[in-house]
């Protein structure tokens, strides 16, 4: 208590002020130390105060509290809000919190307020104490954010990284960076993907069809497929965060977006549904929301394909990746909540998040052996500038290992991680610190797209894969890694995974994988 008050410089023997005016006073057990404020929380085990002397994060165990602010120590119950994208909050985040509570003897009662706002109180069983209350808002991205910057959530669901602006206006509120290790975790993963009727003959789509679709450039079903028919191109509405995510996925500015897309401000499914009977119709969804529909397989003029395959979107090959994140305050939450989102990386919640349509992050070990488009991919490459020998070279090291699903890659034009590349620096390094890969051999593997000189290239992807490897081994703060071999290895342009016609396939070819011994 002592140490706290010292660092704040907030040594105050007596009342300085008239309790009357004041939250809160917050007295040392042998009362030479006092705290008087305004109540901003309390978690069940810290009060969190505003004081003249600037926000102050005091051990309850250590004082007593006086004043009309003080919680109820023997009944406190934890309140949590979380705004933002129904995406997430509509039946993710739930079940969640039902497995969370199962696990934990704990009982659930979900209580709706509207179609968009809707609590549930987890009740220990044993004596039906309520422990926690979590409110849950659903509205967009943006709106998730607009809260928090106005102190009205504790956390913010988003289908998208957090902007420049609204950064900037965190900073700016005292929040710090939002995009700092700890502050954003990827909680699973989706995809967009290109969904057509059942009655419509195409099968496959490039992205960069896709982009012309969207910004009113083709606008006949003849230019890709058979039949002569106007487009109809569904989106979901800019506001709700999911159409602007498409159109970044797509490389398009509003103000390129096609007048003529139907826009829809509800959910994923209610588009599907409208696609999937429409047989001149076309939408961007999310996977875990495709119904009926038909998936299509995105393509490029080099000949290489992607399916959004669930191993495939772990590993980022998938160039249209939708990250689900969790945005978190800088205030310490209440104990129930830190320990729901820890759970939230647990082996079981990995199984709920499958369970519920989305993609896990659970880390899974890929044998060579099941990559065989892959392969196909680095001898079709082979030639003067990447040579044969090379390519054998590099399957006969990879042959002896594993790749594991999780990847990174790079924001455009930057060395810097990208959002869920962050957050699996976090993840790899707490495999590391419980020791699941003592024992073996951690490669990181460098890869970059075949845009400029061979030898170059080579040089790019092994400067990535060292900045992935010392991000990975700092945060690794408690790993002993006397236990294990960590090791650099780059192999250029010599497995794409998509074409270098664009900037998305340019994308996905840049990465560090990660491979197992």
């Amino acid at each position: 208590m002592k140490r706290a008050a010292i660092g704040a410089a907030l040594v105050v023997i007596g009342s300085l002020q008239s309790l009357d005016a004041q939250d809160v006073t917050l007295t040392s057990r042998d009362r030479s130390v006092q705290i008087i404020g305004d109540l901003l929380g309390f978690d069940g085990q810290f009060y969190r105060v505003e004081t003249e002397y600037g926000e102050l994060t005091v051990d309850g165990s250590g004082v007593d509290c006086v004043g009309p602010g003080c919680p109820n120590l023997k009944s406190f119950v934890a309140d949590l809000d979380i705004s933002g994208a129904p995406e997430i909050g509509r039946l993710l985040l739930p079940a969640l919190i039902e497995a969370f509570a199962a696990e934990n003897g704990l009982k659930t009662d979900r209580t709706t307020e509207s179609d968009d706002k809707f609590s549930i109180t987890l009740t220990r069983k044993a004596d039906s104490a309520k422990l926690a209350r979590f409110y849950i808002r659903l509205s967009s991205s943006g709106e998730g954010f607009a809260d928090l910057l106005a102190d009205e959530t504790d956390i913010v669901m988003s289908t998208r990284e957090i902007t420049a602006q609204e950064r900037k206006l965190a900073r700016e509120a005292g929040m710090g960076d939002m995009t700092r290790l700890g502050r954003a975790r990827v909680l699973a993963l989706d995809a967009l993907v290109a969904i057509v009727s059942n009655q419509n003959p195409v099968e496959d789509i490039s992205v960069l069809q896709l982009s012309k679709i969207y910004s009113g450039k083709i606008n006949n079903w003849k230019t890709i497929g058979p039949q002569d028919a106007e487009i109809t191109p569904y989106l979901r509405d800019l506001e709700t965060g999911a159409g602007a995510v498409a159109l970044q996925r797509l490389l398009l500015q509003e103000s390129q977006a096609a007048a003529s897309a139907t826009r829809f401000s509800s959910d994923n499914f209610d588009l599907s549904e409208r696609v999937s009977i429409d047989p001149f119709g076309i939408g961007l969804v999310g996977r875990s929301a495709t119904l009926d529909a038909k998936i299509l397989t995105l393509t490029g003029p080099c000949g290489r394909s992607l399916r959004p395959s669930r191993r495939n979107v772990k590993t980022e090959d998938y160039p249209l990746t939708t990250p689900l994140f969790l945005y978190l305050p800088a205030r310490r939450l209440p104990k129930i909540a830190r320990d729901f989102l820890s759970y939230t990386r647990s082996p079981a919640a990995q199984f709920v998040i499958r369970r519920a349509g989305f993609v896990d992050q659970a880390p899974e070990e890929i044998p060579i052996d099941f990559q065989g488009d892959r392969l196909a991919n680095a001898i079709s490459v082979a030639g003067q500038e990447t040579s044969l020998a090379m390519t054998r070279e590099m399957i006969a090291t990879l042959r002896q290992m594993r790749r594991l699903t999780t990847s990174f890659r790079f924001e455009a034009g930057s060395v810097r991680l990208d959002a869920q590349s962050r957050s699996n620096v976090e993840q790899l390094a707490g495999a590391l610190e419980a020791g699941i890969y003592d024992g073996k051999t951690i490669v990181f593997v460098g890869f970059s797209d075949g845009d400029g000189a061979a030898e170059t290239n080579l040089e790019i992807s092994r400067r990535r894969a060292d900045v992935v490897k010392n991000a990975v081994q700092k945060a690794a703060e408690t790993a002993d890694f006397s236990q294990l071999e960590i090791n650099v290895l780059a192999y250029g342009e010599a497995m794409p995974m998509a074409c270098d016609d664009t900037e998305w396939g340019r994308q996905v070819n840049r990465r560090v994988e990660v491979w197992i011994r």
